[in-house]
């Protein structure tokens, strides 16, 4: 079992209290503040990062930079979660899908190409962006 301070367990609080999106390390720290727990900047990082190596949360990198979100699979049965961000709306989605898993094992197995769930994120449109789209024809 890993050892978990104070800090770490206001990090991951406040992450789970804000899970629907993904959000900065900048904003964590604001929101820390504001709820009474101050927390500096380059803590939130070292912490954020404990956190992902502990396969609890996911580092997001985007054009606009990194952000973290809770993983509500959190590495169940030694199994990696996948993410798919859609490229109008920003929402990540977090997929624990049986396919994915033998796409990745095929793609290692016959082409010797060993993916990072981790760090590998499939972008797309979500369905609300997907269904506006089609309803306003092919943009």
């Amino acid at each position: 079992m890993s050892y978990s301070t104070k800090q770490q367990q206001a990090v991951l609080q406040c992450l789970e209290q804000c899970s629907e999106e993904p959000i900065s390390a900048a904003a964590l720290a604001e929101q820390l503040r504001r709820s009474g727990s101050p927390v500096g900047l380059a803590t939130v990082y070292r912490q954020l990062e404990k956190l992902e190596q502990a396969g609890q949360i996911h580092k997001i990198r985007t054009e606009e930079g990194a952000f973290y979100q809770i993983c509500p699979h959190r590495a169940a049965q030694g199994r990696e979660c996948f993410l798919l961000r859609c490229e109008r709306c920003g929402h990540v989605v977090h997929l624990d899908c049986g396919h994915l898993h033998a796409l990745y094992e095929h793609l290692e197995a016959e082409h010797h190409f060993r993916i990072d769930p981790r760090r590998t994120i499939l972008t797309g449109l979500c369905q609300t962006c997907a269904g506006k789209e089609d309803a306003h024809g092919t943009q």
